[in-house]
């Protein structure tokens, strides 16, 4: 395009591009990117899996959340050797790190702060810090207690998963269903529903989910047994039913706020923006 392009502006546009894309500093971020997104990959597709193994999830943004800190804590000068390598292969010049970092709209105009501390302190770790805010306020305590307790009822190959601790946690974030009282007799009749379940009726082998789970414990009249039990299963699945009303909630929304609002008519609109103006709502 900087050759052959016949508009002018293409041209130089094409230019500009060329003369970032041959600076360390895209050079360092397109490396300090792809390895923060390599990092994460694996928990990436597990999570955009629809037959999601949640216990493997949160072991997965356990081990994202390790690497990223081990990345900021130890890999700053391998990273550093990686693009100084690249640098030299490719021809792209090299700041030297402890003069005044310029930041690129004026040349002449210095900061008070040198190239060392910009990259390592302003870029490098400021990434890897949004990277590892982005993963905790997405699936914080909370919401990792309720997965892995919801995980841990799940009845796949023969109730896998299964982990006391994990689903008493769960129990406790109920406290309206379970008080002191409930959560010890929950804890006597997990241990029964678990030996029951696995060695003693076939028919909760094969089970593929915890709606299943639910409708065995009711075909089998287990639901009056460890009813307590079936409290907690019933719960699970009134938290997917919630979190996907909620979705199709939002995704009514974003129709409403979008194609319906594009589709009004332009007087209409004309009318509402005077009609605020005169009575000065804006």
């Amino acid at each position: 395009m900087k050759r052959d392009c016949p508009y002018h502006l293409d041209r130089f546009a094409a230019e500009n591009l060329l003369s970032k894309i041959h600076e360390f500093e895209f050079v360092f971020m397109l490396h300090l990117m792809f390895k923060v997104l390599l990092l994460t990959n694996e928990l990436n597709k597990v999570l955009q899996k629809k037959d999601q193994d949640i216990v493997n999830a949160m072991g997965l943004l356990d081990l994202s959340k390790k690497r990223l800190q081990m990345m900021r804590e130890d890999e700053w000068d391998s990273m550093m050797d990686e693009v100084s390598l690249f640098c030299g292969k490719h021809g792209v010049s090299i700041p030297k790190m402890n003069e005044d970092y310029s930041n690129g709209k004026s040349k002449r105009k210095r900061s008070n702060i040198s190239y060392l501390h910009h990259f390592r302190v302003e870029v490098f770790y400021a990434v890897i810090d949004l990277a590892l805010q982005e993963l905790n306020n997405r699936f914080d305590v909370v919401t990792s207690d309720l997965l892995l307790g919801m995980a841990s009822l799940s009845p796949v190959d023969s109730f896998a998963n299964f982990h006391k601790d994990r689903i008493m946690k769960l129990a406790e974030y109920y406290p309206s269903e379970f008080g002191d009282k409930e959560l010890r007799e929950l804890n006597f009749q997990l241990d029964d529903f678990i030996v029951y379940a696995q060695k003693f009726n076939s028919k909760f082998l094969n089970l593929k989910g915890i709606k299943d789970l639910a409708k065995v414990m009711i075909e089998t009249k287990l639901d009056q047994t460890w009813s307590l039990v079936y409290l907690l299963v019933k719960l699970t699945l009134i938290i997917l039913v919630a979190t996907a009303s909620v979705e199709r909630a939002f995704s009514s929304m974003k129709y409403i706020k979008n194609d319906l609002r594009n589709r009004m008519d332009e007087d209409l609109l004309n009318g509402c923006l005077v009609f605020c103006i005169e009575r000065s709502i804006f």
